[in-house]
């Protein structure tokens, strides 16, 4: 019997519409003449989903009783024995009941399969076994129901349906998901906007892999091996030296560069096991490898560069990054093609990028111009030539040699000496002159094998050899004088640049001139002295190194460490020296901005404090005064009731006066930095009963939602009740008659989350910021409700408990204050 084919549909998350587009599925496929039934469905109480039903055949459930619950399950015997060409099959991650014949309903679609019975079925991205602990680590949820990724990648096909983390949020708000008192905690636990596209991307880069193993599965079964660029995956190769960090840096901004892009590192090691040369360095890379989101491989190899490669091909590798040669140029010039030569030529159709670094020698440094212009490689490489050169041409013209060819043995000397002079400058010139000049004598003039000089015009031919050398040694060290200066002249403009870059950028000013000219002047170490103290340093420097000091206007020394710098480069430290008085001018005056930014903040809330004091202060003040002096006034003859009344007015009066100046000592303590707090272990009840006991309201008022088993939370009892008090007040304050206030406590991963909800206007996005600042009442237009220090003050004492106070919309209209605050550890218990 022909196998039945398994679709699934995957989901980022609940509510994405993956039951939806089944039953979508199927009424398309019945509409076609297909025999399809719904074995099993669950709508969750969605009433779109529920209507996307009507018209499909639907196999009865079969009913268990478990500890006297009755609980719904497929039957599975009565979509068999009907017999269907497709069954429609939702949640295939689910657990059954005990006593089903299968414990998980995966295992019922696999015998639907081996029945001939096409599946169509839905799953979420957090129920794959794979991606439990990364579900977990996002959400903070764990999944008892999984699925092994085995059988979802046996499927014959596997769709996401998907929907944008925000679009989510919407369904979510709109009450198309969950039910409307399952809203509020959803919205800021599970379905947080960060955890949606978490596993948004989790579902897409799990089907993408998916995708990736088919494709190598088909290439393999049609022999194909000619790398497909499905995806960009870069390959960085790392030697364990110091250079692998920029090398992963630059790998991975590389494969950033294309969605779904895939970093891999790579160590070849040599087949005798022997361990690197830095092996911290590379266990150091490693980990960096993981922080990036690459993985870290280890191959053997004889063949570096080949090994390489072919590691490369093995994972379809798009891009390959290797480091420049730490060889220097005159070792490079005597030795074999390099690694990044081979692999250029090897890699075929992968692109190879060769990184510069550091270990290579500095970025940017500039060309001494105390030392000789051609420097004393090419001085050294002139000898060698002239001793090289000399002999084997000797050897040449000795073994053509006639009497009329004297003429081309002077000519071809003469050339040895003209090359010398390119290469190695005047000293080497004139030893390949002199050289070839007794050569000649000794081998190719009468009386030969004797150094004679019988006529005056042989004297005169030696004399033109050492003349010719001269002049052309002139003009070649001439020429690379003025590439060395055109060339440092470049290097101080570019360096000259960057630090006035840095200068306008201004942060890093200061540090980005003193490791600039650290690597421009070849020093060991610079460091910048203000007052006699280092503030920025850059180099390692040793007791060995020569110290230069040089002043910087009166506020600063430069401190150079390494060689003495000459006339030329004590010019342009001059120049840096400038820019740096510049930076620290610039930073000194971005100080003194700050300060007076800081200045006229406090003095715009001394302001407020001054206006607000007086007049909210002034009528509690009036009024007692007043009552107080109606009492005892002896002219006056109060009745009994009166009097109680003038004593009520005093009474509210000054409890209202002691709750005003609380409040302002309560702002000058958070201002200050100096409240005093203490953290302890509670429970959310604990602060909850008394605040509303404080404010007098009961059930008609606020509907309270205190989850049994949230954790105990880590605050000051005190504070934290202020805090409730405060954001009931505001709440019961702003609601519409007859709707309650919400009242609920929560733990989601290591927290614990108080929610004040109501169905008030809610305060526009743009104007949230503005509820917490001191002495504002958003919509408050009459002179009885406070300072508005409230909600200054809760932000204020949460921030002191190390939790957040945040503003949300409520669903459906209405404004919710949500307080988050750590968890009570079970040390701490």
């Amino acid at each position: 019997m022909k196998r039945g084919r398994l679709r699934v549909l995957l989901g980022a998350a609940p509510g994405v519409g993956k039951t939806y587009t089944m039953l979508e599925e199927g009424k398309r496929l019945g509409g076609e003449g297909r025999d399809v039934v719904v074995g099993f469905v669950e709508t969750h109480g969605r009433r779109a989903t529920a209507e996307m039903t009507t018209g499909l055949e639907i196999v009865p459930r079969r009913t268990t009783t478990h500890r006297g619950m009755a609980i719904d399950e497929m039957d599975l015997d009565a979509v068999l024995a009907r017999r269907p060409e497709v069954a429609l099959v939702d949640e295939l991650a689910h657990t059954n009941a005990p006593g089903s014949r299968h414990a998980k309903r995966w295992q019922d679609v696999e015998e639907l399969l081996d029945a001939g019975i096409d599946v169509i079925s839905t799953v979420n991205a957090q129920h794959i076994e794979s991606l439990g602990d990364v579900v977990l680590q996002i959400t903070g949820v764990p999944q008892r129901e999984t699925i092994p990724d085995r059988v979802l990648r046996s499927a014959d096909q596997i769709e996401v349906v998907d929907l944008s983390p925000q679009a989510l949020r919407d369904r979510l708000s709109g009450g198309l998901v969950y039910p409307a008192e399952r809203i509020d905690a959803a919205l800021s636990n599970y379905f947080r906007l960060g955890n949606l596209t978490a596993l948004r991307e989790l579902a897409l880069l799990w089907l993408a892999d998916e995708v990736d193993q088919a494709l190598k599965k088909y290439r393999a079964e049609h022999g194909i091996d000619r790398k497909w660029e499905a995806r960009e995956r870069v390959v960085v190769a790392l030697t364990g030296g110091p250079e692998g960090e920029t090398l992963l840096r630059r790998g991975a901004r590389i494969a950033a560069r294309a969605s779904g892009g895939e970093l891999i590192a790579v160590h070849v090691t040599n087949p005798d096991g022997m361990r690197p040369r830095h092996p911290g360095t590379l266990d150091a890379q490693r980990s960096l490898v993981e922080q990036l989101g690459g993985t870290f491989h280890q191959v053997v190899g004889e063949d570096v560069p080949r090994t390489l490669v072919e590691f490369a091909r093995g994972v379809d590798a798009t891009q390959l990054v290797i480091g420049v040669s730490r060889r220097s140029r005159l070792a490079a010039a005597f030795s074999p093609p390099g690694i990044g030569a081979t692999v250029i030529r090897e890699s075929g159709d992968i692109d190879v990028h060769i990184v510069t670094h550091a270990a290579a020698g500095p970025a940017v440094s500039l060309p001494r111009l105390s030392r000789g212009a051609l420097g004393r490689t090419r001085l050294l490489l002139g000898f060698a030539v002239a001793l090289v050169a000399g002999p084997l041409l000797s050897w040449v013209l000795k073994l053509f040699h006639t009497e009329s060819s004297i003429t081309s043995d002077v000519l071809a000397y003469q050339l040895l000496v003209i090359v010398v002079a390119l290469i190695g400058g005047i000293w080497p010139a004139l030893f390949a002159a002199v050289l070839s000049g007794l050569t000649l004598n000794f081998l190719f003039i009468q009386p030969l094998y004797t150094l004679t000089i019988a006529e005056p015009r042989q004297l005169l031919a030696l004399v033109f050899y050492v003349a010719n050398a001269l002049l052309v040694s002139y003009v070649v060290d001439q020429a690379a004088r003025r590439t060395r200066e055109a060339r440092r002249a470049a290097a101080e403009s570019q360096m000259l640049a960057t630090m006035a870059g840095s200068v306008l950028r201004g942060e890093d000013a200061l540090q980005a001139m003193v490791t600039r000219t650290r690597e421009a002047f070849g020093l060991t170490g610079v460091r910048l002295l203000v007052d006699g103290e280092p503030v920025v340093a850059d180099g390692e420097p040793s007791n060995d190194d020569r110290v230069t000091m040089l002043p910087i206007a009166d506020r600063a020394v430069l401190e150079l460490h390494g060689h003495d710098p000459d006339a030329s480069e004590r010019r342009l430290l001059q120049v840096i020296a400038t820019q740096m008085d510049a930076a620290l001018e610039h930073g000194a005056l971005r100080s003194a901005a700050e300060e007076a930014s800081e200045l006229a903040e406090t003095d715009r809330v001394r302001s407020a404090l001054l206006a607000a004091v007086g007049h909210d202060l002034r009528r509690p003040l009036t009024s007692a005064s007043a009552a107080i002096s109606a009492l005892r006034s002896a002219e006056l003859r109060l009745p009994d009731d009166e009097r109680r009344e003038l004593l009520d007015t005093a009474a509210e009066s000054l409890d209202s006066l002691a709750e005003l100046v609380t409040n302002l000592l309560d702002v000058s303590r958070v201002q200050a930095g100096a409240l005093a707090v203490r953290l302890a272990p509670i429970e959310a009840a604990d602060v909850v009963f008394p605040a509303l006991d404080e404010l007098g309201l009961g059930p008609g008022e606020v509907e309270l939602d205190v989850a049994d088993d949230a954790p105990l939370l880590l605050a000051d009892a005190g504070l934290l009740q202020r805090v409730v008090v405060n954001l009931l007040a505001n709440a019961v304050r702003h609601s519409p008659d007859g709707e309650r206030v919400r009242l609920a406590a929560s733990g989601f991963r290591d927290q614990v989350q108080l929610r004040v909800v109501d169905r008030g206007p809610g305060i526009p996005p743009e104007r949230r910021d503005e509820v917490f600042t001191p002495f504002q009442r958003l919509g408050d237009t009459d002179n009885e409700t406070g300072l508005g220090l409230g909600l200054a003050l809760s932000k204020g004492f949460v921030e002191g408990m190390d939790g957040t106070l945040e503003v949300e919309d409520t669903p459906g209209g209405g404004l919710t204050m949500v307080v988050t605050l750590p968890a009570a550890t079970d040390e701490e218990a």
